[in-house]
């Protein structure tokens, strides 16, 4: 079991951040450090982050949902999504792949059709189909909302 604290992200751990972001290979775009929720460990390094990113007015995302490899399966992603939703209004948004639903699900997220999707959900949708072809990860980017 490993200790970790956690608190709103401190601006030199921005380069922390982005590492993690890169290592676990999530959408290293928006990453702005004051948005962000990280979990620390004893030692002062990020294990663990994720941030609610704002698309306009009403537009929520939960999002770079990432945990340290050698930390994974330990429910710190867990203890970050319920602390972030728990500040949060509702809606909110947040895109994965099909593999991921069923984690999302949990925390009371579905998925949405792409006709009720607010447009920069449809734009990245769109964008996602588009790699894919190139890809052929044979993934499907799903938009899921929490009430």
């Amino acid at each position: 079991m490993i200790n970790y604290t956690l608190r709103s992200a401190l601006e030199s751990e921005s380069a922390q951040i982005k590492d993690l972001i890169n290592l676990v290979g999530i959408n290293p775009m928006g990453l702005d450090w004051k948005r962000f929720l990280v979990a620390v460990d004893d030692g002062g390094q990020v294990i663990a982050c994720g941030q609610i990113k704002p698309h306009g007015q009403d537009i929520r995302e939960l999002a770079s949902i990432a945990v340290d490899p050698a930390h994974q399966g330990k429910n710190i992603a867990r203890a970050v999504m319920e602390q972030l939703l728990s500040v949060t209004t509702r809606p909110v948004y947040l895109m994965c792949i099909s593999k991921m639903e069923n984690f999302y699900i949990k925390f009371g997220f579905k998925a949405i059709p792409y006709e009720t999707m607010p447009g920069y959900f449809q734009r990245i949708s769109n964008i996602f189909r588009i790699a894919d072809v190139v890809r052929r990860s044979g993934e499907e980017l799903l938009v899921m909302k929490m009430e």
